[in-house]
């Protein structure tokens, strides 16, 4: 495993799922990790997003990209997810999830009001796809 990698697991080991983008009005902080092609895989990327809820924090409804799997881990404290058609499920540090292509996520949310929660989002997508849209409402 090269260090560039190594230090992107260890960060997995301490990170949990999200949304793609700039900080959000909902209480989550979004910030890019990593980024890089898959030299083994022509036109896919991979991309890891750190994404801090402040307690009571949430991600508004969204749908990932249709070409994105995405693993997601929890770093830190509890994560409420819910997939559209799934119950909800909550997540604490240490436990990870996959999602489909095109998963809609309708509850993504901080399970405390009391403490953050941290999550690491790991995307594996077309080059260029716009990872993460936000229902319109």
């Amino acid at each position: 495993m090269s260090p560039r990698w190594s230090h992107l697991a260890a960060a997995a080991a301490l990170c949990l799922c999200a949304a793609a983008g700039p900080a959000h009005a909902g209480g989550d902080q979004v910030k890019k990790i990593a980024e890089q092609a898959l030299a083994n895989v022509p036109g896919k990327v991979i991309t890891a997003v750190e994404v801090d809820y402040a307690p009571g924090g949430k991600s508004g409804p969204h749908r990932h990209a249709g070409s994105a799997t995405i693993f997601a881990y929890v770093l830190e404290g509890s994560i409420r997810s819910q997939l559209e058609g799934q119950p909800a499920h909550i997540y604490h540090a240490g436990e990870s999830w996959f999602e489909p292509p095109g998963a809609h996520h309708i509850v993504s949310e901080n399970a405390s009001k009391s403490a953050p929660a941290k999550l690491l989002a790991v995307f594996v997508a077309d080059s260029g796809a716009t990872l993460t849209t936000f229902d319109h409402h």
